[in-house]
């Protein structure tokens, strides 16, 4: 084995307490921005869809939903469509995408379907704002629509001042054309001439709003157009707390569940606190259990300390601890005799009574003779021999002490 000996540490505490409070720092925020980096990013661009501020888009509804203090939540989770317990869901299609999903998927009841009906062309200076719209070739959307509703025909009318709707007569304020639908198997909700604004679908049991100007932001700065909004979703809800969930997923903004998110939020963050601070006890006490690097040492040690930590394992393997108090006593008389040069002839009665003239224990106030007298016998213990063996060592540090302030 190497002779060789580690001095110290190579690195002070300072140093490590600082490396793993940045390694630790650094791994949560890698976590937290795995488990976020989706909610980072900018939604706000232009579309017709509930995060768009633009003209096409829907997130005028919901400020004036939650102005109005409507529970209104936009939905990422593609589960809320088919699966949720309860509330309305208001889904929007894309101008640019298929109506498959409606097909495709189970939707919940009770859900409104908003129809596009114009295309958007983004400004290249702001992400955010349309610059500039069009129709939505009318035969195009007859084709996607008759996907669905096979004699479903999309019809564009001059519109009317009012129309009659469940909840009374309405104004209603289109941008340009009022857009309708018109198909034998979808029921008359709210109508319009020959077509129907809001529409029932009895087979899939799910409501079309055929014209998206009554619900986007465009349309929303109309304060008939507003009105019209919020009666409409009185009239589709339950009750006044009925929560109310406008699509996301469909415009690609669908939230996988995140395991990392799930571990911080209500209520597994708990779980994930007391983790954590488990795992900082742990790191606790591996510091203070193993501290700094040990020397090494020779496999066999040489020298007056090796002997001495020898001979006191075999005295305590054989347990005589106890009866070392006489050797223990002899052992001080002569060392304290010979340090303070009394005289060799002076027999153990005599060196006890100059001990006694040496002075007291100056924490117990006991002389040397009662110390004496406790160590001549076995001690009853291993405790009971150290604490007097302590007592008799310290009057004689004291002794040393003095005699040689004296001397100086």
């Amino acid at each position: 084995m190497s002779t060789e000996t580690l001095s110290s540490s190579p690195f002070s505490t300072r140093v490590m307490a600082i490396l793993i409070a940045i390694a630790a720092i650094s791994f949560g925020a890698v976590l937290v921005m795995a488990g976020w980096a989706p909610e980072l990013r900018d939604r706000n661009r232009a579309g017709d869809h509930p995060f768009s501020t633009s003209a096409l888009g829907f997130n005028g509804l919901v400020r004036l939903l939650e102005t109005s203090g409507y529970p209104v939540k936009v939905s990422r989770l593609a589960s809320d469509l088919e699966t949720r317990s309860y509330g309305l869901m208001i889904v929007t299609l894309s101008a640019d995408g298929s109506f498959q999903p409606i097909i495709d998927k189970t939707l919940q009841p009770t859900t409104l379907v908003v129809l596009p009906k114009w295309y958007g062309r983004t400004d290249p200076m702001n992400a955010a704002r349309q610059a500039d719209t069009r129709f939505i070739d009318g035969g195009e959307l007859n084709d996607r629509i008759r996907t669905i509703y096979s004699g479903a025909e999309i019809l564009r009318v001059t519109p009317p001042g009012k129309v009659d709707a469940p909840f009374g007569q309405v104004a209603i304020k289109p941008d340009v054309r009022l857009q309708l639908i018109s198909d034998p198997s979808l029921e008359t909700v709210i109508g319009a001439g020959n077509g129907a604004l809001l529409a029932f679908d009895p087979v899939r049991n799910l409501y079309i709003l055929s014209d998206p100007d009554m619900l986007n932001t465009f349309g929303l700065a109309e304060r008939d157009n507003a009105r019209f909004a919020v009666q409409l979703v009185d009239f589709l809800r339950y009750d006044a707390s009925e929560p109310i969930l406008i699509d996301a997923t469909l415009h690609g903004f669908e939230r996988s569940e995140n395991l990392l998110k799930m571990m911080f939020s209500v209520p597994y963050i708990g779980v994930t606190l007391v983790a954590l601070a488990a795992a900082l006890l742990l790191g606790w006490a591996a510091a203070i259990r193993f501290g700094p690097p040990m020397r090494e040492e020779r496999a066999i040690a040489l020298g007056k300390q090796a002997l001495a930590d020898n001979s006191a394992g075999l005295v305590a393997m054989a347990r005589r601890e106890a009866r070392m108090a006489p050797g223990f006593l002899a052992l001080v008389r002569r060392r304290l005799a010979r340090e303070i040069g009394a005289p060799r002839w002076l027999n153990e009665t005599q060196l006890t009574d100059m001990f006694d003239r040496l002075g007291p224990d100056p924490e117990t106030g006991r002389t040397f003779s009662q110390m004496e007298a406790e160590l001549k016998e076995p001690a009853a213990s291993r405790e009971d021999l150290l604490a007097k063996a302590r007592g008799l060592y310290r009057w004689r540090k004291e002794v040393i002490r003095r005699t040689l302030n004296e001397r100086s």
